[in-house]
């Protein structure tokens, strides 16, 4: 084998190898969410919440099974798969992104906002969440909160519940993230 065609194959498979270990992924996420209102505060908690990062592009995608919500009353997870989210007809919540301004090498606490779109209940709408990323020694945790609006994704509220359910919805998220080996 000619040195030039040795160079190449290491070159490519370092390519390989190098592209491999861009992607960082997180199999078991935790999403909360919290409703405040005067009757009862609703609350619950998934952990089974999917999410993959490409550093070298710096993309963000998330998966979640609506029906993955635990909460402490039975029939409020019935009334929140089959009256509110439909979990039937849309079974997952879906959101792609960029991080811009990422910098993979920082160690330590950076805080970015990641921009993308988030498809629920049918509608994807263009969101900007601001994250904490932890950086230890190549280990990413990303961490944060925003609100969402119920108007905003057509969740329905029958007339005489609408006291019972919060207009905004105070969701936070926590990843750990380790990195991505195909099974």
């Amino acid at each position: 084998m000619s040195k030039i065609t040795t160079l190449f194959f290491v070159f490519i498979c370092f390519l390989g190898y190098a592209q491999e270990e861009t992607r960082i992924i997180a199999r078991q996420g935790q999403v909360s969410f919290f409703s405040y209102t005067s009757v009862e505060n609703i609350e619950a908690t998934n952990n089974q919440v999917y999410s993959v990062i490409d550093l070298s592009e710096k993309e963000i995608a998330v998966s979640m099974l609506m029906r993955a919500f635990v909460f402490k009353k039975a029939l409020m997870e019935e009334h929140f798969n089959e009256s509110y989210v439909e979990s039937d007809i849309y079974p997952k919540l879906q959101f792609e992104g960029k991080i811009p301004d990422f910098d993979t090498s920082l160690e330590g606490s950076q805080t970015k906002v990641v921009k993308g779109d988030m498809t629920f209940h049918g509608i994807t709408k263009d969101v900007a969440i601001k994250t904490q990323i932890e950086n230890t020694a190549g280990n990413y945790v990303l961490t944060g909160n925003f609100e969402v609006g119920i108007v905003d994704y057509d969740i329905k509220v029958p007339g005489l519940l609408a006291p019972n359910i919060a207009k905004i919805i105070k969701i936070e998220f926590r990843f750990e993230y380790e990195p991505y080996e195909e099974k």
